[in-house]
């Protein structure tokens, strides 16, 4: 584990869970965040999504492999369907 500046970092370079970046840690995932990390998953980085929504790398990438055990190509289609996804 790596220590800069009060932040620690796991083997991996992923930041720890620190209150002042990760302000919705252990909180249950909004739509809004379901529907954010769906579009910019695969075309931004991991911790730029982390920073947005409030938590962690490890809790994103956790997120998107549940997701994709639950096939979320249906919740896109879902979003498109509904006008909430910018296609």
């Amino acid at each position: 584990m790596n220590v800069k500046d009060d932040i620690t970092y796991d083997k991996y370079g992923r930041m720890q869970y620190h209150p002042e970046f990760h302000f919705s840690h252990g909180k249950p995932f909004s739509e809004s965040e379901l529907e954010y990390i769906c579009k910019f998953y695969e075309v931004d980085h991991t911790r730029m999504i982390s920073f947005a929504i409030g938590r962690t790398e490890h809790t994103i990438r956790s997120k998107v492999d549940s997701l994709r055990k639950k096939d979320y190509s249906i919740i896109i289609k879902i979003l498109i369907s509904i006008g909430r996804w910018i296609v």
